[in-house]
C-alpha cells in the first residue's frame, strides 16, 4: 500500500532536546511484570527491545521513585541503586536499534496499600481523606488502605527522591524522563482539590496545589537540564476517584507555569479515556483538552488518550498538538509506526494479557512481515 506523502505523522520533529524520526510515541503503559523484587525482568528487556525503532521515542511504563510510592505489584522501581542495571539494560536494547527512551517516573500516593509499603506502613497522601479506590497486591486486587497526611519535611523529602530516581535514570542512560502527574497519582493527588485539603503553602488555591509539581519538575531539570524533562497530565481525569472543581482554571494555570520550564513535552491524557478504557468510545468524544491548554502552553504537546491513524493526523493538522502517544495498539503491534506509516492492518489488543507475570501477550506478537510470511495478516488473539 502506498505511503501517504501528505502526512504530518510520520515527519520529523525536534522535541525537546530529541530529533525524531516521526510523531508516534509509544504511551508509558504499566504492565506488571517485574521481577518479584521490583528490578527489571528480562521479559520487559525484550519487550521494549521488540517495539524500538530508529528515530522513535518510547516512553517506559511509570517506574516508582520512592520505595513508599508502589501502587501495585509488578511496577519496576527506581527508588534504589540496585534498579539500574536493570534499566541499563533497557536503554541499551533501545539505542541498539537507534531509538530513544525516557523513564516514567510515578509515586502512588494515596493509590497503595500497606502490604505495599515498607514495614508495613500506611500509605502517604497530601490529605488523609477517604479513598475507596483499588491497589494491585499480591493477593489481587484489593480496597486501598486509608492513608495519612504528609508533613512539609515529608514533602520535601519525596522531592528529592524524584531527583535520586531521575538520577539513577540518567546514570542508566535514558535520553529523559516523564513525571507522571496524572491519574490520580501523588503529583496528581497535590493537584485536585479533590483529594487535596490541606491549608498549608501546598494546599487550597491553585498556586498551592500546583507547587509540588513544580517543584518535583524544577528537581528533574537540576539532573537532566532543558529539553529531557516531561510532564504528564490528565485533566478532568476521573481514574482514582479523581476530580476538580475547576479543572479548566487549575491546569490552564498548570500549563501556563510549565511553560517557564525548558520542558520537552507536556504530555496530556485527553479526558475522553478512563484508565486504560474509552469512557464511551474514543471516537465520538473529540480531544479537547489540548485544544484548551494550547492556549496556555507553547512548548511541544504529547496527546494520548484512544487515537488511531486518522485521529492523530487530524490533531497534528490542527496544530493543537506536536505529537501523539499510542498505548493499546502498541501492546499487540510491536511495529506500530510501520504499520501506521504504510496503513497496514493492526492485530487487536487483547486486554487479558496487558497485566501479568508471563511474556503471553507481551512478547509473542509478530511484526507484519511475520504475519505475510505465514499467511496471518489480520491475526487476532
Amino acid at each position: 500500500m502506498p505511503v501517504d506523502v501528505t502526512s504530518k505523522l510520520f515527519t520529523p520533529v525536534k522535541v525537546g532536546a530529541l530529533n525524531l524520526a516521526h510523531r508516534v510515541v509509544m504511551a508509558p503503559m504499566s504492565r506488571m511484570r517485574s521481577n518479584e523484587d521490583d528490578s527489571v525482568s528480562d521479559m520487559m528487556v525484550d519487550h521494549y527491545a521488540q517495539r524500538a525503532s530508529k528515530g522513535a521515542l518510547i516512553i517506559m511504563e511509570g517506574s516508582v521513585a520512592a520505595a513508599n510510592g508502589r501502587a501495585y505489584k509488578g511496577a519496576p522501581g527506581l527508588y534504589d541503586d540496585r534498579f539500574i542495571p536493570g534499566f541499563s539494560r533497557i536503554a541499551h536494547a533501545v539505542h541498539t536499534k537507534g531509538g530513544l527512551i525516557f523513564a516514567q517516573l510515578y509515586h502512588g500516593g494515596r493509590v497503595s496499600h500497606t502490604s505495599l509499603q515498607p514495614d508495613g506502613g500506611s500509605p502517604v497522601a497530601p490529605s488523609a481523606g477517604p479513598f475507596f479506590g483499588h491497589a494491585a497486591t499480591e493477593e489481587g486486587e484489593v480496597v486501598a488502605s486509608p492513608a495519612r497526611e504528609l508533613t512539609i519535611e515529608e514533602i520535601r523529602a519525596v522531592i528529592e527522591e524524584f531527583r535520586k530516581a531521575a538520577l539513577r535514570a540518567k546514570v542508566a542512560g535514558f535520553d529523559g524522563v516523564e513525571l507522571h502527574s496524572a491519574n490520580g497519582y501523588l503529583l496528581d493527588q497535590f493537584l485536585e482539590d479533590s483529594s487535596n485539603k490541606r491549608n498549608d503553602i501546598y494546599g487550597g488555591s491553585i498556586e498551592n496545589r500546583a507547587r509540588f509539581v513544580l517543584e518535583v519538575t524544577n528537581a528533574a531539570i537540576s539532573v537532566f537540564g532543558p529539553g529531557r524533562v516531561a510532564v504528564r497530565i490528565s485533566p478532568s481525569g476521573e481514574f482514582n476517584e479523581m476530580g476538580d472543581s475547576n479543572p479548566e482554571a487549575l491546569f490552564g494555570y498548570l500549563a501556563q507555569q510549565l511553560d517557564k520550564f525548558p520542558l520537552a513535552f507536556l504530555h496530556i491524557i485527553e479526558p475522553r479515556i478512563y484508565g486504560n478504557d474509552d469512557k464511551v468510545t474514543a471516537t465520538a468524544i473529540p480531544p479537547v483538552a489540548a485544544a484548551i491548554l494550547r492556549k496556555h502552553y507553547k512548548g511541544t504537546i504529547m496527546v494520548a488518550g484512544g487515537f488511531l491513524r486518522d485521529s492523530a493526523e487530524a490533531i497534528l493538522q490542527s496544530g493543537d498538538a506536536d505529537v501523539v502517544a499510542f498505548g493499546r495498539y502498541y501492546t499487540s503491534n510491536p511495529d506500530l509506526p510501520e504499520r501506521l506509516r504504510r496503513n497496514l492492518p493492526l492485530t487487536k489488543y487483547q486486554r487479558q494479557y496487558f497485566y501479568g507475570k508471563t511474556p503471553l501477550g507481551y512478547n509473542d506478537y509478530s511484526v507484519h512481515e511475520e504475519l505475510v510470511s505465514a499467511g496471518e495478516t489480520n491475526k487476532t488473539r
